[in-house]
């Protein structure tokens, strides 16, 4: 059996205010697995994401994402770690003064990638979630799940091995949700390990996956569907 693309073991977070987010959570993915995460509110889901992304570190246990171990990545090489990781927010937070093409580019600028590659890579993003035709629309100009879409491409432009999804779907109508599910979906078929925190119930129920539960920070596993 290959390594898993995450892994955790017996994780905890404590925060300086005495809340225990995490408790002792242990979980693997494989490469290419596609799953839920869910949990009432406050639960410990974007607690569980921060710490995949090192947006946060944990208080004890270990956090291995392809093969590294996450306490061997100094706080400057966090930058660079974080190019193998794609997050996607509930809220896309684009940048309403540049338009869809400049929002997608913006890491490949950030990691200083060739205008050529920009080009390519940003265009080949945006087809993947149906938008090539908005490359020059402003956010502004754009529905909710059109901006939730953008937001996607620009997670997906640097070819990430992990995607994160907090809440993707929160701002969206059933059936725009359904379609940006759709998305994460084809991504995990050509082997992208995806992860996605959701409490929407119904949502979860529409796709066979397996299903990671937090309760007060306590990690358990859904019965198979």
């Amino acid at each position: 059996m290959s390594e898993p693309v995450i892994h955790f073991d017996h994780v905890r977070k404590r925060y300086q205010n005495g809340h225990e987010a995490l408790r002792d959570v242990c979980f693997s993915m494989e490469r290419g697995e596609l799953a839920f995460l869910t949990g009432h509110s406050g639960a410990g889901k974007s607690t569980l994401l921060k710490l995949i992304a090192m947006i946060d570190r944990p208080s004890g246990g270990s956090i291995i994402i392809e093969n590294r171990n996450l306490s061997g990545i100094s706080n400057w090489q966090i930058p660079y770690f974080r190019r193998r990781i794609g997050i996607i927010f509930q809220n896309p937070t684009l940048l309403n003064d540049r338009n869809v093409f400049e929002n997608v580019a913006l890491p490949l600028l950030i990691s200083g990638y060739k205008s050529e590659d920009i080009r390519r890579r940003v265009r080949a993003a945006l087809d993947q979630v149906s938008l090539l035709d908005k490359e020059k629309s402003t956010p502004l100009a754009l529905s909710g799940g059109e901006q939730q879409r953008v937001g996607i491409a620009r997670a997906i432009v640097n070819k990430p091995a992990v995607i994160l999804a907090d809440e993707p779907t929160g701002n969206l109508d059933p059936e725009l949700s359904v379609d940006i599910m759709n998305i994460f979906r084809r991504f995990n078929q050509v082997g992208v390990t995806t992860l996605v925190a959701t409490h929407d119930v119904e949502l979860v129920r529409e796709f066979p996956y397996r299903r990671l539960i937090l309760r007060d920070g306590i990690l358990s596993e859904a019965p198979d569907l």
